[in-house]
């Protein structure tokens, strides 16, 4: 019995140590890096930008970073944080939301609600994402944050949240003309990014054609129709999005969205000298961004089993990929060439939480390092006391 007590003892000891000493370490993901081209398209428009929406990669610039009036391309934060609210539970579409006088009357593009009015939160979305409803952006907004001016206030930080450096708003609806209420196309497609990538339920919207709502007031029920103001809609067959803007200031927008081959592009067009202009060069560069592109995608569904765990109820973690990997080639690679490398830390100390990046997978072509993605914990593990080792060793050693 003294032989079995001291081998617990020296035992219990060395854990101890590693516990004492060990630590955890984490990896950042790789970013990928832009293959603008600034000549291949020529435009007529002052400012522009095309974007791969699930990578990040810019294909295409023009004056990028210029500052430019929005006009109604505004609605795209307005969405983000409509669909942010029904994200967290603080709306549901089926709500029914009550016009304001103030969102009555707002001028512009407007679906034409009337003070009092009744509308669900799904039909207001109609409104914004097919036909620009200015009164129907503000009737949301205050639905949201009480008035526009908090909404506004959410919009500001929102954007700042999403790396947006060149943008500021002053309503939620594009109306405003003043300088101050500003952004830049590059902006425009970081927002652009946020609302197809994080909420793709938006397409059930801005592919919508024409389609019609009913107005009940206290005159009655009265039908009305709701027109797309985005024209690519019936002339360009991988069209998906997303939102036109026009004012005296602003000129002609557009950003524009389509699928095609599993890739999602995002074309924006600030400051164009008429309608036609915008939407025929937003279609040239969907098409050359089509043209280019090949994307490769690693789902990353195979499991990865487990690796040791240093101080822990359990002494094995179970990890997975953080998700999938996807690498936009512009060159023509062989996709058959990609590599795959699995690295880990050298020790994963407990309290390991779920989600605690333990190691990357790299991909690499031509030995060029194409990007990283994490291994996580795909569980918890607690950290373990003297009573669990002990309970532990006598399991092992005494029954």
């Amino acid at each position: 019995m003294k032989f079995v007590r001291g081998r617990i003892d020296r035992i219990v000891a060395v854990v101890m140590l590693v516990v004492l000493l060990g630590q955890n370490t984490v990896f950042a993901e790789e970013v990928q890096n832009s293959t603008a081209n600034s000549t291949a398209v020529s435009l007529t428009s002052p400012s522009a930008i095309l974007m791969e929406a699930s990578t990040g990669t810019i294909l295409f610039e023009k004056n990028p970073d210029e500052i430019r009036s929005p006009a109604s391309i505004t609605k795209i934060m307005t969405l983000i944080l409509v669909f942010e609210a029904l994200e967290k539970g603080r709306i549901k579409l089926e709500d029914e939301v009550i016009t304001s006088a103030y969102a009555k009357s707002m001028g512009g593009s407007q679906v034409y609600l009337d003070e009092g009015e009744v509308q669900t939160v799904d039909t207001l979305i109609k409104c914004i994402a097919v036909a620009s409803g200015n009164d129907a952006s503000v009737a949301i907004a205050e639905y949201i944050a009480g008035s526009e001016a908090e909404f506004v206030n959410m919009m500001n930080e929102k954007a700042a949240e999403l790396g947006m450096a060149n943008t500021h708003f002053l309503d939620c609806c594009g109306l405003s003309s003043d300088s101050a209420h500003h952004t830049t196309a590059r902006d425009v497609a970081i927002m652009s990014r946020e609302l197809i990538t994080k909420y793709p339920e938006i397409y059930n919207y801005t592919r919508i054609w024409m389609e019609d709502i009913t107005h009940v007031t206290s005159r009655g029920s009265q039908p009305f129709t709701l027109s797309s103001t985005n024209k690519l809609l019936k002339q360009y067959q991988w069209t998906t999005g997303l939102k036109t803007g026009s004012t005296s200031v602003a000129k002609y927008c557009f950003s524009a969205t389509a699928n095609k081959n599993g890739i999602d592009l995002v074309a924006v067009i600030m400051g164009a000298p008429d309608p036609k202009v915008r939407f025929s060069e937003a279609q040239m560069l969907l098409e050359y961004g089509f043209a280019v592109t090949r994307l490769y995608v690693d789902e990353n569904k195979q499991a990865l089993g487990d690796i040791p765990v240093t101080g822990g109820k359990a002494e094995r973690l179970a990890v997975e990929p953080k998700g999938a990997f996807r690498y936009l080639d512009v060159t023509g690679a062989d996709f058959n060439r990609i590599e795959k490398q699995y690295q880990y830390v050298d020790t994963v100390v407990a309290p390991v939480e779920r989600g605690t990046e333990v190691g990357y997978i790299s991909y690499s072509l031509d030995g060029r390092e194409l990007g990283r993605m994490p291994i996580i914990a795909a569980e918890p593990v607690e950290k373990a006391f003297f009573v669990d080792y002990l309970k532990r060793i006598l399991i092992k050693y005494l029954i």
